[in-house]
């Protein structure tokens, strides 16, 4: 018996902080079938790269479903290029010797691996709706995580990556 063929994921996602590092937040959104989810977090220290790469992870850990069609549409240079010129598999061949946010990229490739996923890259603040809603979340929820003094949990060596 034939499994019924499951609609594309399109994730939308940003990361912002103020400062780097300094109090930051992700957001998300996910679309699949006329269906809409939005998803934000903050942290009172992070940095724009970990808060763009754990919009990305969160995203997919949102995803249900084993094995699904998943596009990432994103505004970070940083994230879509480590996938698709392969930066990330490179750090992990190499152990993640002195990669930044290893502790992310690890948790990403995990959850990655169990999906079919495609990135593309948006042009940031340029006026596409979901970018700009992503950013009005990942902004509003590091506003939150200040005044809450929220900080990321089990960020292994964070703090000490920031100087290298």
């Amino acid at each position: 018996m034939d499994t019924p063929a499951r609609p594309p994921i399109y994730l939308y996602t940003d990361g912002a902080s103020s400062g780097n590092p300094g109090p930051g937040g992700y957001g998300i959104i996910l679309k699949c079938a006329g269906h809409e989810k939005e998803m934000s977090g903050g942290f009172a220290l992070t940095t724009n790269n970990r808060m763009e790469l754990l919009a990305v992870i969160i995203g997919l850990e949102a995803v249900k479903w084993h094995n699904a069609d998943i596009t990432v549409i994103s505004d970070s240079a940083y994230v879509v290029r480590a996938v698709k010129e392969g930066w990330v598999f490179n750090w992990e061949k190499k152990g993640f010797a002195k990669a930044k946010n290893q502790d992310l990229w690890i948790r990403f490739l995990k959850i990655y691996r169990q999906h079919k996923v495609a990135f593309r890259w948006i042009k940031g603040h340029a006026g596409h709706p979901e970018n700009e809603r992503c950013d009005a979340l990942a902004v509003a929820a590091g506003a939150g995580a200040t005044a809450a003094g929220k900080t990321l949990p089990e960020d292994t060596g964070y703090i000490s990556s920031l100087n290298r």
